[in-house]
């Protein structure tokens, strides 16, 4: 049995205007763009990857924003909502600025005893922001966010599942414990200190999601090189058909279509998002796949232009 998953890794989202997705996500959430590359499997679209200062596994946001995509429809069988953990004493910096930035916010809530604020990116992806008084300080990026109040990293996702059962029980293998449940939502809970918490929402009655734009296209775990492995062999024993370990340059990865339809995968923290850039320059250019490098002339032709004016 591998050692268990600390918590998320990653998760990647699917957008449209790819200038707009930077501006928001830089600008007014406050991160930072560590890497530009395109999509590894239709390179025709950016990959954009924001995060903390080093772009540190548990605070990775990525975004393949495709030009004039068709919007998609949030519903079972996807994460439907992405949270992010932020300090206890910065809820009200956080929905004065969601306001002064015209975002698309509902009032705070309480949920598990934590104040939440839910709000949507500029394609309608649901996001959260979570108050947590034990939020770890982490590596704010320099920005338009003060330090004090910046986001730290993911809190965690929502499922929102026909039947949560077999996903439920994947979970716990994953080394999430059942911490409760609120309604219909129960929540797990990994032992990391940032992507610690997935919730299950079950309603078999809600219609299907639709994959397009302000969907989340998977969630990735974090795992390390000497489990990955194993933890592909896991999830055959589960029943499931994981992908190969494929390289993805800055990590390594494996992908599993869970039985509930939620896209997951298991991406190793290393090598990290510096093993192309230095540390100061992280997303300055548009960085590739060393496969992919002879064809970067017709690949930057094809992209639509991102003006670095525009981000943060």
């Amino acid at each position: 049995m591998p050692a268990d998953i600390p918590g998320i890794h990653h998760v990647t989202a699917v957008g449209s205007d790819p200038a707009r997705n930077a501006q928001f996500y830089t600008d007014t959430l406050g991160l930072r763009l560590v890497k530009q590359s395109v999509n590894q499997d239709d390179t025709s679209v950016y990959h954009l990857f924001y995060g903390d200062h080093g772009g540190s596994p548990g605070t990775s946001m990525t975004v393949f924003p495709y030009p004039n995509a068709h919007p998609g429809r949030v519903g079972n069988g996807q994460a439907s909502a992405v949270a992010f953990l932020i300090p206890g004493d910065a809820v009200d910096y956080w929905v004065d600025r969601l306001d002064a930035e015209g975002v698309d916010a509902d009032e705070p809530r309480e949920r598990f005893g934590d104040v939440v604020i839910p709000f949507r990116d500029p394609d309608g992806l649901p996001l959260e922001l979570v108050a947590r008084a034990d939020a770890p300080a982490g590596d704010p990026p320099e920005g338009p966010v003060p330090a004090d109040r910046a986001i730290r990293g993911f809190f965690g996702v929502t499922l929102s599942l026909a039947d949560p059962e077999q996903t439920a029980t994947l979970l716990e293998r994953m080394g999430f414990e059942a911490a409760g449940r609120d309604g219909d939502r129960r929540r797990y809970v990994a032992d990391g200190d940032l992507g610690y918490v997935v919730d299950i929402v079950a309603d078999p009655d809600a219609p299907s999601g639709r994959p397009g734009a302000g969907t989340v296209h998977h969630v990735a775990f974090q795992v390390t090189r000497e489990s990955q492995p194993e933890w592909r062999q896991l999830l055959l024993d589960h029943g499931l058909r994981p992908t190969e370990i494929i390289d993805r340059k800055w990590f390594e990865s494996v992908y599993t279509r869970t039985t509930g339809g939620v896209l997951f995968e298991y991406a190793t923290a290393e090598p990290g998002y510096t093993v192309d850039e230095d540390l100061d320059h992280l997303g300055e250019r548009l960085v590739l796949p060393e496969r992919l490098e002879g064809r970067r002339g017709d690949i930057e032709a094809a992209l639509p232009p991102l003006n670095r004016d525009d981000i943060a």
